[in-house]
């Protein structure tokens, strides 16, 4: 996973000790550091005006709900990325989260790898994405035209396709989970057992990949996929 620390710091907002120092190895393997956070008033000033960060926030502090601080900072024109991790799963505590200012919103237990993903995904996003063409590679996309290209090979593809390409281009060499893509590209939310992605993600790798090509969009096992560039 490519390290880009010094562009984005990462902050955790947690009390229980135990899973703070799990979260804070993992991302460590991966090289990446995490700072725990103690107060609200140390979150307020990493999180201010010109700094560049994720919050990692869970739900619950010291028995207190922590969105009342997050509808606070968004309140004061904060625009931080901000994952909240929380135990409440209802569909309602979910809606709850994101409205209160949360960018996702994802449930304990949960895995370090999805975890690691979604907060990659955070520190790419820039705050108003509004490009209509992206390129990875000899990969190119016209988001207006619809329209696919991989070198000089023109590549027609169905509407859900389409979206799920668009997903995967702009998070380029970045690992997506299948319950990102469902969320974001099926607009699924919660525990889905389906297949979809994987047939979706298949008929997809057929057309980008196409014979003595070099293979763009690999499998990481366990966690996801990936789009890589094919330049290298």
């Amino acid at each position: 996973m490519k390290d880009t620390s010094e562009q984005t710091s990462i902050f955790l907002f947690e009390d229980d000790a135990g899973l703070a120092s799990e979260i804070i190895l993992a991302f460590a393997r991966e090289g990446l550091t995490v700072l725990l956070l103690a107060t609200e008033d140390e979150l307020v000033t990493v999180a201010g005006p010109g700094k560049s960060c994720v919050l990692i926030m869970d739900r619950m502090v010291d028995n207190v709900d922590s969105l009342a601080i997050l509808e606070r900072l968004r309140a004061s024109g904060n625009r931080t990325p901000v994952i909240v991790i929380s135990s409440l799963a209802s569909v309602d505590e979910r809606i709850k989260g994101l409205k209160g200012g949360g960018d996702d919103y994802l449930i304990k237990p949960f895995a370090m790898g999805e975890l690691i993903a979604r907060v990659e995904s955070l520190r790419r996003r820039t705050p108003d994405d509004r490009r209509t063409t992206l390129s990875v590679g000899t990969l190119s996309m016209d988001i207006i035209g619809r329209t696919v290209v991989r070198g000089k090979r023109s590549i027609p593809m169905p509407p859900r396709e389409f979206s799920l390409l668009e997903f995967l281009m702009r998070r380029p060499d970045q690992v997506v989970t299948r319950t990102m893509i469902l969320e974001d590209v099926w607009k699924y939310k919660g525990t889905i057992d389906t297949n979809i992605v994987d047939v979706h993600m298949g008929n997809l790798r057929r057309k980008i990949d196409g014979e003595g090509e070099v293979p763009m969009i690999k499998s990481q096992r366990g966690i996801g996929f990936i789009l890589t560039s094919d330049d290298r």
